[in-house]
């Protein structure tokens, strides 16, 4: 009996992984998109999970919110701060503080 819930509980941290990957993936193609709308550079090609909360949707099921930071260049020598928000399996919003101020998508 013991080997099925070893087994039961590899599957649900494998699952939990797998979607993990994909809310970083959604927000690395969100990040990308917003720095070439904006004709900035996405530094280092990276986000960094900086937070993590479970939260209802509209549908009434609870789901992960999950916060991303990353960096951008205007001049290829500063850096400035963004943020993007993806909630379940959709991108809620991206924040980039440009210099010339806030850009919301």
């Amino acid at each position: 009996m013991s080997v099925w819930w070893a087994l039961l509980a590899t599957l649900l941290v494998a699952l939990v992984w797998v979607e993990a990957l994909r809310g970083r993936e959604l927000a690395l193609r969100a990040g990308a998109r917003a720095c070439a709308r904006l004709d900035v550079q996405f530094l280092d090609e990276t986000v960094a999970l900086i937070g993590l909360r479970p939260a209802r949707g509209a549908d009434g099921r609870v789901h992960l919110r999950r916060h991303y930071g990353f960096e951008f260049s205007v001049d290829g020598v500063d850096r400035h701060p963004g943020r993007i928000v993806v909630f379940g399996r959709r991108v809620e919003s991206v924040q980039l503080d440009h210099p010339e101020g806030r850009i919301l998508y």
